[in-house]
C-alpha cells in the first residue's frame, strides 16, 4: 500500500528518475566534469532517460530551454555545421531536465537529495586535498607554479564550482557530526583549488543564503566550518608550490586541527568570538607569510582573461545579433611580450553566449534563468529553499568568470540545486513543477 498522505514515511528513498540525475551528476565527477564526449555522452544520457521516465509537465522553463537549444542548433545549420550546435543544445537539456525531475520530488525527498549532493561535494574536496598535499598530478593543475587542486575533474574552478554549491548547501541540512565534517571538508577542499572565481561565488552564496535563510543563522553555521578550513588551507600552503618539498605531516596535522576548530567552535559558548578572531588573524598571517608565492592567487588581475574579454567584444560588435556561431568564438589578442595569444574561452559564459550565440541565444539564456528564479521564488519558505536560492546563485556568479556551462558536472548539480527549491508537497503526490 501507498504512503498515507499526512504521515511521515519510516523511510525515504529517491525515486528512479532522480537517482539517474544523481548517476548523471556522478558519472561527470569521475570524468573529468564531462567535458569530453565520452563523459558529456555518459551524462547526457542518463539525465535524458530520467526525463523520459519522469515525464515532466510542459513549463516556461521547458519552453525556453527548448528554444536556446533549437536556436543552438538553429545557428549551427546556417553556419553549415549542425553538429557545432549539439554542446549549447545539450547543455540546456542537461540543466532544464535535471531541474525539472529534481522539482518532482517531495519535501523528504529533496533533503535526501540535497545530502547526497553535500556528499559528493565533499569527496570532491577530500580527493583534491589529498591530490595537493601528495602531488597526485591527475588530480592537480600546475598554474602559476602553484600546485591547485582538481579533483577527478581536472579543472580547479569546476571543482570549486561544485564544491561552493555543496558548501552552501550543507548549511541550512539538519546539523549533525557528519554534516558539520562534511562542510569543514568543502570548505577547506574550496581553499585548496586556490580558485579566486570560486571563493567569490562562495561568498556570494552566503550573502544569498543570509537574505533568503537570515544573517544569524547563516553565520553561525557557516562561521566554524569557515574557520576550519582557514586552519587547514594555512597547513597546506607549504605544499602548494611545485619547486618545495611537499609536508605531508603538517598539512595532515593542520587537517585534524581544522576539523576539531569546525567541531569544537560551535560549543565554546561565550569563547566563541575572541577564538573566531584569533583563528581568522592567523590566517591572515600565513597568506602573509606566503604572500610571495600566492601574488597571483591574491590578486584580481588576470591579462588573458582581460585580453580575451577585449576580443570577445569586438567579435560581438561585429555580429551582435546572431553571433558568430556556436564553437567558433576563438579570441587573439596580444600577449605582454608583445606576442599574439589565443584563448578558447572568455571565462564567462554569458559574454560566451553573446559572442557565439548572439543577443537572441543571451536573451534565451537569460529567460532560462528567469524562468528558473521565478519558479523558485514560487516555493519560497523552507530552510532547503533557502539553501538551494544560494546554490543556483553561487553557479550564476561564477558563471561569470569562467566556462562552467561547458562542464556537464556543473549543469548537473546547478538543475539539481534549483529543482530542490521550486515547489513541492508535503506528499510528493503531484509534480514539484507549475504549468506555464
Amino acid at each position: 500500500m501507498g504512503d498515507v498522505v499526512g504521515a511521515r514515511r519510516e523511510s525515504v528513498a529517491l525515486p528512479v528518475p532522480v537517482l539517474l540525475v544523481v548517476a548523471g551528476f556522478a558519472a561527470a565527477v569521475v570524468a573529468q566534469g564531462g567535458y569530453y564526449l565520452p563523459g558529456r555522452v555518459l551524462s547526457g544520457l542518463l539525465v535524458g532517460v530520467a526525463v523520459v521516465l519522469a515525464r515532466p509537465r510542459p513549463d516556461l522553463l521547458a519552453a525556453l530551454g527548448g528554444a536556446f537549444a533549437a536556436w543552438a542548433l538553429v545557428r549551427g545549420v546556417l553556419e553549415g555545421d549542425v553538429v557545432s550546435g549539439l554542446p549549447s543544445a545539450g547543455a540546456a537539456v542537461v540543466f532544464v531536465g535535471a531541474t525539472l525531475v529534481a522539482a518532482q520530488a517531495d519535501r523528504e525527498q529533496r533533503e535526501l537529495l540535497a545530502t547526497v549532493v553535500v556528499g559528493v561535494g565533499a569527496l570532491v574536496g577530500v580527493t583534491g586535498w589529498v591530490a595537493v598535499v601528495f602531488r597526485v598530478s591527475s588530480w592537480t593543475t600546475v598554474a602559476e607554479g602553484l600546485l591547485r587542486a582538481a579533483s577527478t575533474m581536472t579543472y580547479p574552478n569546476a571543482a570549486a564550482a561544485v564544491m561552493a554549491v555543496a558548501a552552501v548547501l550543507s548549511l541550512v541540512l539538519r546539523p549533525t557530526l557528519l554534516m558539520a565534517v562534511m562542510s569543514f571538508l568543502l570548505c577547506a577542499g574550496i581553499g585548496a583549488t586556490m580558485s579566486r572565481a570560486g571563493v567569490i561565488a562562495l561568498l556570494a552564496g552566503l550573502v544569498a543564503l543570509c537574505a533568503f535563510w537570515g544573517f544569524k543563522k547563516t553565520v553561525t553555521a557557516a562561521v566554524p566550518p569557515l574557520l576550519g578550513a582557514v586552519v587547514a588551507v594555512a597547513a597546506v600552503l607549504p605544499s602548494m608550490r611545485v619547486a618545495d618539498e611537499p609536508r605531508p605531516l603538517f598539512a595532515i596535522a593542520g587537517l585534524v586541527g581544522g576539523a576539531l576548530v569546525a567541531l569544537g567552535l560551535p560549543r565554546l559558548g561565550r569563547f566563541v568570538v575572541p577564538i573566531a578572531l584569533l583563528l581568522a588573524a592567523g590566517g591572515g598571517v600565513a597568506a602573509f607569510a606566503f604572500a610571495d608565492r600566492l601574488a597571483t592567487r591574491v590578486s584580481f588581475s588576470s591579462p588573458d582573461r582581460a585580453g580575451a574579454t577585449g576580443a570577445a567584444l569586438e567579435l560581438v560588435s561585429r555580429t551582435p545579433l546572431f553571433g558568430v556561431g556556436p564553437g567558433n568564438g576563438s579570441f587573439f589578442f596580444s600577449g605582454g611580450n608583445q606576442s599574439t595569444r589565443v584563448m578558447r574561452y572568455v571565462h564567462n559564459e554569458y559574454l560566451q553566449v553573446l559572442v557565439e550565440l548572439g543577443a537572441v541565444g543571451l536573451v534565451l539564456a537569460l529567460g532560462v534563468v528567469a524562468a528558473v528564479l521565478l519558479a523558485m521564488w514560487r516555493g519560497r519558505g523552507t530552510s532547503l529553499h533557502a539553501g538551494a536560492m544560494a546554490a543556483v546563485g553561487v553557479v550564476l556568479v561564477h558563471s561569470g568568470f569562467d566556462f562552467l556551462w561547458h562542464l556537464p558536472v556543473v549543469l548537473v548539480v546547478a538543475g539539481l540545486c534549483a529543482g530542490l527549491g521550486f515547489p513541492s508537497t508535503k506528499d510528493g503526490m503531484s509534480e514539484g513543477t507549475t504549468a506555464a
